[in-house]
């Protein structure tokens, strides 16, 4: 996954037609911890149809506040700069719930780009 480390790069990211899915995220965050030996199997898993990027809240803090991230860690779809989706809430997220996010945030984007 690649890590977001400024403002213009988060811009670039999500300005892309391709479904951009931008994970919130800190180094001291246990729930982020929870998720990261899974995520880069998500990852391939969804390779040929999204790109996740990282966005460590703490480094990109400004960013997470025009989002409005509250809790971490966080999802949220973008496409053309739009935001489609998000999975925002202070929760422990499983692979399960991710996985979900991920399709219906697909589905949103493809409902969009038909």
């Amino acid at each position: 996954m690649d890590k977001v480390t400024s403002p213009a790069e988060f811009q670039v990211a999500i300005q892309s037609p391709r479904l951009t899915i931008a994970v919130f995220k800190a180094d001291w965050c246990s729930d982020c911890r929870f998720i990261d030996p899974f995520m880069p199997e998500v990852e391939l898993q969804y390779k040929d149809r999204l790109t996740l990027v990282e966005v460590d809240v703490d480094k990109v803090g400004e960013v997470s506040q025009e989002q409005n991230i509250l809790g971490i860690p966080s999802f949220v779809a973008y496409s053309d700069g739009r935001e489609l989706a998000r999975f925002v809430n202070k929760l422990r997220k499983s692979r399960a719930e991710i996985e979900q996010f991920l399709n219906t945030a697909l589905d949103v984007y493809q409902s969009i780009h038909k």
